[in-house]
């Protein structure tokens, strides 16, 4: 009778452990959060259902992050204008200029592929940030830089310090480390956030299903 009771009790445990192990899985499944954190170079992934209207569905490249604040680029969301439409002495040029986010949006930027640009950042492989303006035209004008190794943007995304971190503990935010030229200069913007969740695989994959308005899951 005793070791009966003995067995019973050693099943239940490993049954009870088998629950929590399982629970603690699912928990982690539908979590939105990731070990990965925001710094130059990765990318910020909206959360399905975030309700601010600026961010809605969008990829942002992280440019800066210290402890003065963060800088980052909206990838996928273009404006009407061009490039020759907002600044007089360029108007044969054509480049689309998109929505880089609503902070200074009279403010011109870009992220881009040419190493040889003074002054030009390179905040992750083959993927830089400004440089010097004049030098950077003279190339897109001699052909040394394709319109397509370039994106232009009106306003940036930014955080004050410590602002973004709060926003990752709402799970406002995924962080993505798979940055690739071929994802930010070649995707279609319209594609471009369900491509990124669906390279990160597991869980995000699944997040990249969900449909636009929640009342049709």
């Amino acid at each position: 009778m005793e070791n009966f009771w003995v067995h019973s009790t050693l099943k239940y445990r490993r049954t009870f452990s088998n629950l929590l192990t399982f629970l603690r899985t699912t928990m982690d499944f539908f979590d939105y959060s990731n070990k990965l954190k925001p710094k130059a170079g990765r990318l910020l992934v909206s959360e399905p259902y975030l309700p601010d209207p600026n961010f809605e569905r969008t990829i942002i490249l992280l440019c800066e992050n210290n402890d003065e604040g963060t800088v980052g680029f909206i990838l996928n969301k273009p404006s009407l204008s061009k490039l020759g439409e907002l600044i007089q002495d360029l108007k044969q040029f054509e480049n689309p200029v998109d929505i880089g986010g609503p902070v200074q949006q009279d403010t011109l930027h870009y992220i881009h592929s040419c190493p040889n640009i003074d002054g030009a950042v390179e905040v992750v492989d083959e993927i830089y940030w400004g440089g010097e303006f004049d030098q950077l035209i003279s190339k897109l004008e001699t052909g040394q830089l394709q319109s397509s190794e370039i994106k232009f943007f009106l306003g940036y995304s930014g955080w004050s310090p410590g602002q973004l971190e709060e926003e990752l503990k709402l799970n406002s935010w995924i962080v993505s480390g798979q940055v690739s030229k071929e994802l930010i200069f070649e995707t279609e913007p319209e594609l471009m956030w369900k491509k990124t969740l669906q390279e990160m695989g597991g869980r995000f994959s699944m997040y990249s299903n969900y449909p636009v308005d929640p009342t049709m899951n």
